[in-house]
């Protein structure tokens, strides 16, 4: 394989796949309804909120590398939900189904040949999208984490079709 192919592939892999963990879709599958809000004794988030602030997180970095007039948000106000728990089992679903739809967007983007991976992002002269790549995966990583983490205090974890 063409190394730069490889370089896709693996960058894809990273943001996607299970491989070392378990992906976004394992840690928040048959989360219960009522108990998405709910923090464990001694940590300061929910399931909820760390979904939420992985969905918006993303989302930044997505915009950030598409848009040359991106601005940054408000930290943290606007990286974090201001409550524990969504408003409705909608509000879930839609933060849950964003977080794919936007980890889809920025594997297409890692995958268009169009776009040097080692070329700055339209809003930054010393970012790349290969870093914005990596740092999306990592940031993922290290939340999703924390999300089986929660889960296991909850008694949540591993996941149960009968959960819900």
């Amino acid at each position: 394989m063409e190394q730069n192919a490889a370089l896709r592939s693996h960058l894809t892999d990273l943001l996607a796949a299970r491989q070392a963990h378990c992906t976004f879709p394992d840690a928040v599958a048959h989360m219960p309804t009522g108990r998405r809000g709910e923090r464990p004794d001694a940590l300061p988030y929910s399931v909820w909120e760390l979904v939420e602030h992985i969905r918006r997180a993303q989302r930044d970095i997505l915009d950030y590398c598409r848009h040359s007039d991106y601005e940054a948000g408000e930290w943290p106000h606007d990286y974090w939900p201001d409550t524990t728990a969504p408003s409705t089992p909608t509000a879930w679903d839609e933060s849950v189904a964003q977080v794919q739809d936007d980890q889809e967007a920025l594997c297409d983007l890692v995958a268009d040949e169009t776009i040097d991976l080692y070329n700055t992002v339209p809003s930054s002269d010393e970012h790349t999208y290969l870093r914005e790549a990596m740092l999306v995966a990592d940031h993922t990583a290290y939340h999703v984490g924390q999300i089986v983490t929660v889960r296991r205090q909850l008694g949540l974890w591993p996941p149960s079709g009968d959960a819900e």
